[in-house]
């Protein structure tokens, strides 16, 4: 069992929030981990290099000199790959890195991500979190008072919240994600995670759904 440092909207400590990390994964499979984090990052790739080859170089096609009795190492046309100009023997093209892992297997290292987090002491609780209207002043003031001014951190909301995004997004290391869009790469990625009471609340109720899901598919 795990005890969470709950703050206000403001930074001050005002309680403690109980929770058990195997609620969310029972065991920490590194190697899961870092399979969906490199699957997240190959995806991130943009794939757009490409250079010329040799039938693209702009050139003569003709034989520079004959092959023999000038005294030169043998050579073919201007655009050959060994020649400055040239094209590449073995061009880039566009390519597109993405992939994807079983669905289950992704989900799962997400739960085990957060699992991880609070086993390290690396998760705080917001008790609420609700702006009017978007200010990064608020979400400053209360970084500062958490004492997580400089480190990078993540913010989880149970819904989508544009203010809060829009106050955040300013501050640099600091992101904003409502429970659905939550992923192994974005919990991993910073030193801290911020979560809302209604967040931690979701995040446990979804992952005690999957967990009774799996047992029933597994007993059937």
């Amino acid at each position: 069992m795990a005890t969470l440092p709950v703050y206000d909207s403001s930074g001050a400590e005002v309680g403690k929030y109980e929770i058990d990390p195997s609620v969310f994964s029972e065991t920490i499979n590194k190697q899961l981990l870092h399979d969906v984090v490199v699957m997240y990052q190959a995806s991130a790739r943009q794939g757009s290099h490409k250079t010329k080859s040799r039938a693209e170089v702009a050139g003569s096609r003709k034989k520079m000199y004959r092959q023999k009795g000038t005294g030169n190492a043998r050579a073919g046309h201007r655009t050959s790959n060994i020649r400055r100009g040239g094209g590449h023997a073995f061009a880039r093209r566009n390519r597109d890195y993405s992939y994807r892992l079983p669905r289950k297997a992704v989900r799962l290292a997400t739960r085990m991500a957060i699992a991880g987090k609070i086993q390290d002491d690396r998760v705080l609780v917001v008790d609420q979190l609700k702006l009017d209207a978007p200010k990064t002043s608020a979400i400053a003031n209360m970084l500062k008072g958490m004492g997580l001014c400089g480190s990078s951190a993540l913010i989880a909301t149970a819904d989508h919240a544009p203010a809060v995004y829009k106050s955040a997004r300013n501050i640099g290391g600091v992101s904003v994600l409502p429970v659905s869009d939550l992923n192994a790469l974005a919990i991993l990625k910073p030193q801290r995670m911020i979560v809302t009471k209604e967040a931690m609340d979701r995040m446990k109720e979804d992952a005690a759904s999957l967990k009774s899901a799996a047992k029933e598919s597994a007993a059937s």
